[in-house]
């Protein structure tokens, strides 16, 4: 072999070794950039799962509702917390841990129209009433299932809707055509 051949052999050589440890050093760099980003995400799905955890919602006393049979016989009453704007109507009882027997959520709506709600995020099993505009209700669903998207519709259009613990309408014998009267 002459000396000229072993010389550009080993240059050949030296361009490779170069050119593997500048491939090494791309790998790694974003191997390190791909890490760099998954933490940063992960923290951010942490920080905000945990500030989930720390919103705590509390039942707030805005109101006293009666619950008659269609005489006017008082079945029950309740102190209820009102949801009239979207945002109330949306969050509704999500996230809520507890609440007493005798305490309740009314959703009022602008107008009566078809209404259907879930339980998604909600802890509590819940007995819903959808009432007409007469404050008659029109439709019970019982014991709904917690943390569900499952739809819970009304038969009629309401333009309110009760929702208390699961239990209360067989403790308190509510039936459709029972009304409610807000004080």
């Amino acid at each position: 072999m002459s000396k000229q051949f072993k010389k550009n052999e080993i240059k050949g050589i030296k361009r490779d070794n170069k050119r593997q440890r500048e491939a090494r050093k791309k790998l790694i760099t974003r191997i390190s950039v791909i890490a760099v980003i998954v933490a940063f995400l992960g923290y951010l799905i942490v920080s905000n799962l945990m500030k989930e955890e720390r919103e705590v919602y509390t039942f707030s006393k805005e109101g006293e509702l009666s619950l008659t049979d269609a005489s006017g016989n008082v079945k029950a009453d309740i102190d209820i917390e009102i949801a009239d704007t979207d945002y109330d109507r949306m969050l509704g009882l999500m996230y809520r841990k507890e609440m007493g027997m005798n305490q309740g959520m009314l959703f009022i709506f602008p107008a009566a129209e078809m209404q259907s709600f879930w339980m998604r995020n909600t802890f509590l099993s819940l007995d819903m009433y959808f009432i007409s505009e007469d404050y008659t209700i029109n439709t019970i669903h019982k014991n709904t299932k917690t943390l569900s998207d499952q739809s819970y519709p009304s038969e009629k259009p309401s333009k309110y809707v009760l929702e208390v613990l699961a239990g209360f309408t067989d403790k308190y014998n509510i039936k459709p055509g029972d009304k409610i009267k807000i004080k």
